[in-house]
Formats: C-alpha cells, sequence, structure tokens
C-alpha cells in the first residue's frame, strides 16, 4: 500500500489539475487532522479489549478510504480537489490512529537489545516490497498516461486498497499481548509538553518536531519540481524516488546495528548533522543523473535519522507510557509537518525565485532553517541507555566502510543511563 500511495498522491492531485497551493493543503490537512485525533487515539484505545482489535479497525477504514479515491476523476465534480483531500484525510488519519497502538505492541514483543537490528532487519524487508510496487505504479502510469491520463491512478489505488485489505486479515492473526496501567501512566498532552525542562524525552520530540518542520517547508514541493517545472515524465520521476528508498533500504540494516552499540542519539546527530546541505544541493542542477546523487545521499542519511528516532522512543519511555508518548509525539510531529507544508505553501507564490524558480527559493529555506535546528537544539537531550561513547566522525568512518569501529568493548566504555523516565 504504501509503495502505491507514498509518492503518488500528490501526482495524482497535479494530474487532476490541483495549484500549488493546493498541494501545500494536500500536505497540511490530512497531517494535521491525523496528529489532532492522535490526541484521543490511545484514550480510544483503552476502551477496546485488544490493541490488534483496535489495530484492525483502522487499516480496514484506510483501506476503504482508497477505493472512492480511485474512481474520483469519473464522477466529474466541480469540488474533486476539496474531496480528493477530504478522501486523503479519511486515509492518513486512520493510519494515524493505529500508528501508536502499533509501535506499542510491537515495542513489547522485540526485547530492547535487539531493536536495532530488528527493524533495520523489518524495514529493509518490506522495503523490497514498497520498492517493488513503487516501480510498479510507476510504469503503470507511464504505460497508461499517454492515452488515459487519470486511468493509470485508478489502477495503482485499487491496488493499494486491496493491499490493505489483505494486511487487515493478517495483522488479526497477530499475537495480542495485555497491557496494564495503572493511574500514574495517564498524563495529558499539556503535562507531557510542560515537562521541557525535566524530560530529556519532551527535548527529543521538540528537535524531531522542529527538524519536520524544517523538512516539510520543502518536501511538498520535490514532486511539483520535477513533474512541473523540470517536466520530468512519471518513470524518471519514479527512477529518482526510487534511487533513495533503494539506499534507504540496504542502509538499514547497516544504522541499525551501529544503534544497537553506539546508541540512538549518536546516529541521530551525525545525521542531522549533513540534513540541511539536501535540498540546497538541488539549487545546483536539476538533471536526473545528479538528482539521483543526491537522493541516494538522502536516503542514507534518513535511513539512519528515521529509524534511530523510531527506537529511541521506544528506549526512552516505559511499556505502561509507551502508547501515549508515541501518540503525543506524532502529534507533535504530524503539526510539524502540516505548519511546513502551510509555510512552504504560502511562500511557494510569493518568495523571490531563485535561478528562475521560486520553488528553488523555498529548497533553500528549507536547507538554512534545518541547519537552525542542528545548531540550537541537537545538544539538548542524551542517550537513555547503556551505549559505546564515539565521535561523529568515528561513527561515520564505521558506517561508510573506511574504518570500522570494534564492537567488541568493555562495559567501562559505555555510556548511559537505562530507564530514564519521560
Amino acid at each position: 500500500m504504501i509503495g502505491l500511495t507514498e509518492q503518488y498522491l500528490a501526482p495524482f492531485a497535479i494530474a487532476l489539475g490541483a495549484t500549488v497551493q493546493q498541494i501545500g493543503a494536500l500536505a497540511a490537512f490530512p497531517n494535521l487532522t491525523a496528529s489532532l485525533f492522535q490526541l484521543y487515539s490511545t484514550s480510544l484505545a483503552y476502551r477496546f479489549t485488544s490493541r490488534r482489535a483496535f489495530i484492525v479497525m483502522g487499516v480496514f477504514i484506510q483501506a476503504l478510504s482508497l477505493f472512492p479515491l480511485a474512481f474520483l476523476p469519473y464522477l466529474h465534480l466541480k469540488f474533486e480537489i476539496i474531496l480528493f483531500i477530504f478522501l486523503a484525510v479519511l486515509f492518513h488519519t486512520a493510519g494515524a490512529m493505529i500508528g501508536p497502538v502499533w509501535g506499542s505492541l510491537m515495542s513489547d514483543h522485540i526485547p530492547t537489545q535487539e531493536r536495532g537490528k530488528y527493524f533495520g532487519g523489518r524495514n529493509q524487508k518490506l522495503g523490497l516490497i514498497t520498492v517493488a510496487a513503487n516501480l510498479s505504479a510507476g510504469l503503470i502510469l507511464y504505460a497508461i498516461h499517454p492515452s488515459h491520463p487519470l486511468v493509470g491512478f485508478t489502477v495503482i489505488c485499487t491496488m493499494a486498497g486491496a493491499a490493505r485489505l489483505i494486511s487487515a486479515r493478517l495483522l488479526n492473526e497477530m499475537e495480542d499481548l495485555p497491557l496494564q496501567v495503572k493511574h500514574e501512566d495517564i498524563f495529558t498532552f499539556w503535562m507531557f509538553v510542560r515537562r521541557f525542562r525535566e524530560s530529556n524525552f519532551v527535548r527529543f520530540v521538540l528537535f524531531v518536531s522542529s527538524m519536520t518542520f524544517a523538512v516539510n517547508i520543502a518536501a511538498p514541493f520535490f514532486t511539483v519540481y520535477m513533474l512541473r517545472d523540470l517536466k520530468l515524465n512519471y518513470l524518471i520521476y519514479t527512477v529518482v524516488h526510487l534511487s533513495a528508498l533503494l539506499t534507504t533500504l540496504f542502509s538499514m540494516r547497516l544504522w541499525g546495528e551501529h544503534a544497537d552499540h553506539v546508541g540512538n542519539v549518536g546516529v541521530l546527530r551525525l545525521t542531522s548533522l549533513f540534513l540541511p546541505l539536501i535540498p540546497m544541493l538541488w539549487l545546483v542542477s536539476g538533471h536526473p543523473l545528479y538528482l539521483i546523487v543526491i537522493q541516494v545521499a538522502a536516503g542514507f542519511l534518513w535511513g539512519g535519522f528515521n529509524l534511530s528516532a523510531s527506537n529511541f522512543i521506544y528506549d526512552a519511555v516505559t511499556p505502561a507510557k509507551r502508547m501515549r508518548c508515541i501518540a503525543y509525539f506524532n502529534v507533535l510531529n504530524g503539526t510539524a509537518i502540516s505548519l511546513g507544508a502551510i509555510v512552504g505553501g504560502y511562500f511557494a507564490s510569493r518568495i523571490p525565485p531563485l535561478f528562475g524558480f521560486r520553488i528553488l527559493s523555498i529548497f533553500l529555506l528549507s536547507g538554512l532553517l534545518r541547519l537552525l535546528v542542528v545548531f540550537l537544539l541537537r545538544p539538548t537531550f542524551q542517550e537513555v541507555r547503556p551505549a559505546r561513547k564515539v565521535t561523529s566522525l568515528d561513527l561515520f568512518f564505521s558506517v561508510v566502510g573506511i574504518k570500522p569501529l570494534n564492537f567488541s568493548v568493555p562495559a567501562s566504555s559505555l555510556t548511559g543511563d537505562q530507564g530514564v523516565p519521560a
């Protein structure tokens, strides 16, 4: 489902005639609504007899939202872009509602010391499926587009809905685990946010959310830039995107093994140093081969950043608080996605053009804000479990294979405070 939808909802909207501002809204409103609903997802999940039942319900709703989206072009409605955004809101909200519950259940299944390796390997396997689906979607659009521009999107959305129905059936067979929650483990969103000064986890959330805001000022518009401004066809667009996805896929296990030894914070600090460069490199050239090189670097960095950010959440909070903390993390991070897209959409038609394109000015702005986040917030949170203390330079040399680290180190070389509360 992810491979058939993640990179193709925006092109679908563009094919329907959406403006740049509407593409910004497509990125903003689904994430904003999904974030706000997660304020209540944990309380709602507690009313179910099992976390598994809640997950399956959300997946089923998500699947059903894709079928009307697939056939929307044939209704010939005056407000079809608005309805398109509404269906995207339903799709993302249903998926987001189950995220904290799924994360809570999975983290109860996987031992702490194996999470980096497990999720790295898991993401790598799932990535193979995502790549196959993504490439299939690109080929379908490329083959059908000349004669029937919208039929290809109908095909891939229908396939995505069918795939999600299958996953609902399979998730229903997942082993459920009871969740014990005490009164002291229940806290409101505002209680969570107010603990910024004393909470290591809240400072981590602020760092990731701020980075997300800076990233999403530009993120929705890479597609617009490639399809509208550079006029790349769907096949080249797919190849450029897949270059990042494939790199992320093959780097996941490597990042996971390093994170298990040097800690998730070490990986976050290393990767975040380079993230400001990515959108700025798009200013140099629009040649597809050059864009592929940039995407390879981006995929490698985001593979480490996203994997370690997810695993840090599992390490930093106790199981009873984990579902609520994941939900509140998603609220702030999803709101940051929405605000970033809104700000980017606002400036997309107002900011002075750079090298003839306003979108390139948006890319530069995103890079500068990422740099600001790195310098202001990167040092504010610490590792929460025993980990080998290494410099970012040593970690970089090890990850790229120049000078691999020796992971057989004595306990005295480890740092961290297992069990630091959220």
